[in-house]
């Protein structure tokens, strides 16, 4: 839960104002434009940056009165950033496993049979078990996506969240991960999740909630179908949006001038 919360940097507000609070059973999207502040959002939220104003509370534990390392490893986090600091040469049943112990190399760590085992069904799960014996650093940008899902999930994590996952797929591999996550956002026993994104068409159906940014402040928060519309969308991306929903599908678009 955030409340009040707020980032300023070099005289730069990068959040404000900013109260959010997620539920056990929600699965939430965090939209908005670049720069609105979304991965800074979830940074906080992960416990990986502190605000410079407000209170994060966290799997209820607060922010500066609690350990953030033992904290962290209750939660699971899926990001471009987290990807380029795996070695690409090790495989990727290693590159899952050593999540089970909030590593990034296996030899830092012991493991046994029992997290051999939560591994092969963590990628089993995103239809990525075929790929255990690979090195990361061959895998195509839509595999490294479910190998790093599959990371996620393998802690049985209590918090989730994914930024921007679709980020750089082709379409395929985009509908791919978007129909993984739906299934995922539908399994009650899914921890809650927070899916960070620009666009509406990578939203998976299942999603309960969501969150919209504009340059740091919340311009709509609630669940999705009275947030993710025309006017909020409208103000939230700067331009006039139209916006249609097909079978638990999202699709935007700035109509011609």
């Amino acid at each position: 839960m955030l409340e009040g919360v707020g980032l300023r940097i070099d005289g730069r507000h990068l959040l404000r104002d900013v109260d959010w609070k997620v539920e056990a059973t929600d699965r939430w999207v965090v939209l908005g434009p670049n720069g609105a502040g979304k991965t800074t959002l979830l940074r906080i939220a992960s416990l990986w940056r502190h605000p410079s104003t407000g209170t994060v509370t966290v799997l209820g534990e607060e922010l500066g009165r609690t350990d953030v390392r033992t904290l962290r490893g209750r939660i699971g986090v899926a990001s471009a950033a987290l990807a380029d600091r795996l070695r690409i040469d090790l495989q990727v049943a290693d590159v899952v496993m050593t999540a089970r112990r909030g590593a990034l190399e296996p030899w830092w760590h012991q493991y046994d049979d029992e997290d051999r085992h939560r591994t092969a069904e963590a990628l089993a799960a995103v239809g990525a078990g075929h790929l255990s014996d690979r090195l990361f650093g061959t895998l195509s940008s839509g595999e490294k996506q479910r190998v790093q899902l599959a990371r996620t999930l393998v802690a049985d994590p209590e918090l989730l969240f994914l930024d921007e996952p679709a980020a750089g797929l082709d379409l395929g591999s985009r509908e791919d991960l978007v129909d993984r996550l739906g299934d995922l956002a539908l399994d009650p026993r899914t921890a809650p999740t927070v899916l960070v994104t620009h666009h509406v068409e990578e939203i998976p159906p299942g999603f309960t909630h969501a969150l919209l940014l504009r340059a740091g402040r919340v311009v709509a928060n609630g669940p999705i179908r009275e947030v993710i519309t025309e006017s909020n969308l409208s103000a939230a991306f700067g331009v006039t949006v139209r916006l249609a929903e097909d079978d638990g599908r999202f699709r935007a678009w700035a109509p011609r001038r």
